[in-house]
């Protein structure tokens, strides 16, 4: 059995860090000790067990070796990968359907505690789907905007609609390829076909259906639920807030939200507005009602809201450890089964809310669209009955301020205004050399790593590099519980020609962009900057690269498959499932890269991950002849700077603040 980590060993957060010596004076076990005491199968770890049918389980690990059926590593291998994306496109995607379906019920008044928020982002919406929107109510719109993506699920034939918002050779690529997708549900269907007993049995043809089905999920059902999302609940902006564990109160009701879908959440965040509900809070002797989330729909209602978030993946345990906790209320994804036996040390209610997920020994509430704020006000009543029976509590005093809330609209208005948005500012800066490149630094947690060090690491080493950081998911709580979702971080952290764009735009140097179905927005960005000019014409030619260094989910894999499809470099940190077939492991690097200029890696180690993403950014960098980077180029900035320039004659200054031409 391997040796047990110290709590500064599991965690570079000290929050996480002052519970997790509680959960250890108590003897009570966390996914970090469970991690700890439980060695990962060797062979499964290295993709090499094959389950798809019961003549095994076959493990393939002598060379020449089969399964019973013949099935060869190569095949073995690229299975379990096509599998695992077809889950996590499967997960990400039917958030969307429930999106879709929600977004229908508003329009038809059937859920009338939800309202549209952003009808612009309807009419934008509209017109992408091929929806009339003049002369027309907003519902009528909403409506058949609704239909439209809830076909999008069964179609059968043809394209998915979203997949023309990519650049135009991207496009030509795919169907080139045939891997454009025909339908959302179709193509996770035809993987888990493929991979049964006796299908599918060459690797390569194998992860071409992967790819499809991932590109299904990035430029269809993911892609509709960030959309959808946007126009029910309001498409983010920059607004302040807090992060970390610190966000909890002593003397209020403190309820979670922890899961991925917004139309709970969003529903509990009004209920704890209820003055007759505050009130209520008042009678059991709490001063108020504290809302705060884990995980992504943490990520959603910060984004939009502003509700702090109390941590990412591996705080949920954390925060049921502080004793502080009245309920918590999920819905779907990511959340342990640990919480229950966990919450009964404690006065803390489990409460689940979906119809796709219950768990043993939790309160079931299930939550139904259509009678949404009466639910919402029952699970905070039920919270607030928990108050008087709570005990000592062990809340650190831990958190930190964030800006957060860019949206890819947000953005184009931010670089060029309201009359003229545009993503030109962010492209001549990459041009000039002020930014080297963009990182998409996304992904979990994992307890098998030191939770944030990665992310922390790297960001802060992107940064000094002049590397523009965006953000998604557990990545983004990372960096903002280390203070770096903040326009002071650029000061502090970012090199010369980052700090100067900062300072112009008045932006923080790492962006939060959302949650893990919202890496499309990020797929949105690179489209644009493709679009802008000046950068190539399509997502392979940017200085770019997206990263989950401490990912554990099939929704990662899915996420840096459809990535890498639209012609990123992905690397992926913590471990490589594929490790037992070298040919698999070529065939999404060389052989991705060679059919849609992008490609996935596994890559452990940190400083690895680092310098392949520099490369790889310089490589891009100098195929479009742009000049080599050299932070010494941009000197001061700021208005220091701005003075010492004024005093250059015209051509030097024009260098000074552009580069030097082509």
């Amino acid at each position: 059995m391997p040796k047990a980590r110290t709590p500064e060993e599991r965690s570079s957060d000290p929050a996480a860090v002052e519970v997790l010596k509680y959960a250890e004076e108590f003897g009570l076990g966390t996914a970090f000790s469970r991690a700890d005491s439980m060695q990962p199968c060797p062979i499964g770890s290295d993709g090499l067990c094959c389950k798809n049918c019961f003549m095994g389980p076959c493990r393939v690990v002598k060379d020449g070796q089969t399964g019973v059926c013949g099935a060869t590593v190569e095949t073995i291998v690229a299975r379990n990968l096509a599998r695992a994306i077809a889950a996590g496109s499967s997960a990400h995607s039917d958030h969307g359907r429930d999106m879709a379906f929600t977004l229908k019920a508003a329009a038809t008044g059937e859920a009338a505690d939800y309202k549209i928020r952003d009808p612009y982002k309807l009419f934008t919406l509209a017109d992408n789907l091929g929806v009339a929107v003049e002369g027309r109510s907003v519902e009528e719109i909403a409506s058949d905007v609704a239909d439209i993506a809830i076909s999008q699920f069964g179609q059968q034939t043809g394209e998915v609609i979203c997949v023309g918002r990519a650049p135009a050779k991207r496009q030509k690529i795919w169907r080139e390829l045939g891997v454009v997708p025909r339908g959302i549900d179709r193509e996770v269907v035809e993987v888990l076909h493929r991979t049964h007993i006796g299908d599918d049995q060459d690797p390569d043809h194998i992860l071409d259906a992967a790819v499809r089905c991932a590109l299904a999920d990035g430029w269809g059902g993911s892609m509709l639920a960030s959309d959808i999302s946007d126009v029910l609940f309001g498409t983010p902006s920059p607004l302040v807030s807090q992060a970390n564990l610190g966000v909890l109160k002593d003397d209020e009701v403190n309820i979670i939200i922890h899961g991925h879908e917004p139309t709970l959440s969003e529903m509990i965040l009004a209920a704890t507005g209820d003055p007759e509900l505050i009130e209520y809070a008042e009678s059991q002797g709490a001063k108020g009602i504290n809302l705060a989330g884990i995980c992504c729909t943490s990520n959603e209602t910060l984004v939009r809201q502003g509700v702090a978030s109390a941590g990412n993946f591996l705080h949920q345990e954390l925060a049921i450890l502080t004793g502080s906790v009245e309920a918590m209320v999920v819905d779907v994804q990511c959340i342990m089964q640990a919480l229950v036996p966990l919450s009964e040390n404690f006065h803390t209610e489990v409460i689940t809310t979906s119809k796709k997920v219950k768990i043993s020994g939790a309160t079931h509430m299930e939550f139904d669209e259509h009678h949404a704020l009466d639910i919402a006000r029952q699970i905070v009543r039920r919270a607030i009955d928990n108050f008087p029976k709570r005990g000592e509590t062990h809340i650190p005093d831990v958190s930190s301020d964030l800006v957060a809330g860019f949206s890819h609209e947000y953005i184009n208005y931010a670089l060029g205004g309201v009359m003229r948005g545009s993503f030109r500012p962010l492209n001549d800066a990459i041009a000039a050399g002020r930014i080297r490149g963009v990182v998409a630094n996304v992904g979990c947690n994992n307890p098998r790593v030191t939770q944030d060090a990665t992310h922390q690491y790297l960001v802060e080493e992107f940064l000094k590099n002049d590397v523009l950081v965006v953000e998604t998911g557990c990545g983004a709580i990372a960096s903002a519980k280390q203070g770096l979702l903040l326009g002071e971080s650029a000061l502090e952290y970012a090199g010369p020609g980052l700090r100067e764009v900062c300072e112009a735009v008045g932006m923080p140097p790492v962006l939060h962009m959302g949650s893990c179905v919202d890496n499309t927005r990020i797929l949105t960005v690179l489209t644009q900057m493709a679009s802008e000019g000046g950068l190539g014409d399509d997502i392979s030619d940017i200085p770019a690269v997206g990263l989950a260094p401490e990912w554990m989910s099939e929704k990662a894999l899915a996420i840096a498959t459809y990535a890498a499809a639209s012609g990123a470099y992905v690397i992926m940190g913590t471990t490589n499932p594929l490790k037992g077939s070298e040919e698999v492991q070529r065939l999404i690097n060389e052989g991705w890269r060679e059919k849609f200029g992008g490609r996935l890696e596994f890559v452990i180690d940190p400083e690895e991950i680092l310098q392949r993403t520099l490369a790889h950014i310089d490589e891009r960098r100098a195929a479009l002849k742009l000049p080599e980077y050299d932070a010494s180029k941009w000197g001061e900035s700021g208005d220091k700077r701005m003075l010492q320039l004024i005093e250059l004659p015209f051509e030097e200054r024009q260098a000074a603040l552009y580069g030097e031409p082509a």
